[in-house]
């Protein structure tokens, strides 16, 4: 590959040669030779980009997609064994399609298992919380994840400039800390997920004006609970994030204990964003949309952070 300063400004064809797969052009100067097949040249005749490959969200609820014929979204352990390529095709398009997958029978011995799996998929992302870990719920970090407290519907690294795509959780043991616990205790693993583009949908529809506010007000972000440790992202970003392009739904950030600020000088008043902020907390709280199931171990769970 050639460093654009080295190409002279005054380069020019000394040969050009066609046939039926495209043409080639020797240059003048090096004599270096190019090879364009008709099908780029045609494209970028017309178009400056790649389009990315069209597909279609499902959206779930409670009950998952309407009309879906298998719900959750799954594959097994074993898929990984016996076609890689195919098995990471499938869990992946699961992911884009519906925003989470589940892999079933993945070993609990340890969590050697699961970190390999995830390596398949891609390289597994560094952050202050490390890279691939393992914890049980002591709060060794000032963080509600930590903890056995229920969280409601909410996205993580909102205070990253680029949020993480995908996260994995993966229960590897369901008992209780000592032969003491109590009988009947909860012992956690009850989750909750919540289709945040669905829920954007919906907001749209019921509230354009809300949803104006909050994708258009933005915000302070940050993560300052843990001595040392103070992050926030390049700029302000508003809770829903829309393509400027296409004007379709891009990201959510949704973390109130993560969330800065109002601001006062945005064009809407910070009594409208509170105002806008309660009928999308509303939303997500709908029994209709909160899809709650029991993670236990062996079973993975896959997901879309915020996009």
């Amino acid at each position: 590959m050639l460093r654009l300063s080295q190409i002279p400004e005054d380069v020019q064809p000394s040969r050009v040669e066609s046939n039926q797969d495209g043409v080639k052009i020797q240059w003048s100067g090096d004599a270096h030779e190019s090879f364009y097949p008709w099908g780029f040249l045609e494209f970028y005749l017309k178009f400056d980009k790649r389009t990315p490959e069209s597909f279609e969200l499902e959206y779930f609820g409670a009950q998952g997609p309407h009309n879906s014929r298998s719900w959750p979204p799954s594959l097994n352990y074993g898929d990984f064994s016996t076609s890689e390529t195919e098995a990471v095709g499938r869990l992946t398009d699961f992911i884009r399609r519906n925003g989470f997958a589940f892999v079933t029978e993945v070993p609990v011995e340890s969590a050697e298992p699961t970190e390999k799996l995830l390596e398949k998929i891609a390289f597994i992302r560094q952050t202050h919380y490390g890279g691939f870990y393992d914890f049980i719920p002591d709060l060794a970090l000032a963080d509600t994840a930590y903890t056995n407290i229920a969280l409601g519907a909410h996205t993580d690294t909102t205070y990253f400039t680029d949020p993480a795509g995908l996260q994995a959780f993966h229960l590897l043991s369901h008992t209780g800390p000592s032969i003491q616990s109590n009988v009947g205790e909860n012992l956690g693993g009850q989750s909750l997920l919540v289709d945040g583009f669905y829920a954007a949908k919906i907001l749209k529809e019921e509230d354009p004006k809300a949803f104006e506010v909050l994708s258009r007000v933005k915000l302070p972000w940050h993560a300052s609970g843990n001595k040392g440790i103070t992050i926030s992202p390049d700029k302000l970003y508003p809770v829903l994030e829309v393509d400027e392009t296409t004007g379709k739904m891009h990201r959510v950030r949704w973390n109130n204990d993560d969330r800065g600020v109002v601001p006062f000088d945005s064009q809407y008043s910070p009594a409208e964003w509170y105002k806008a902020a309660r009928k999308w907390n509303d939303i997500l709280r709908r029994e209709s949309i909160e899809y709650w199931f029991q993670l236990k171990p062996g079973n993975l769970l896959g997901k879309c952070v915020a996009s």
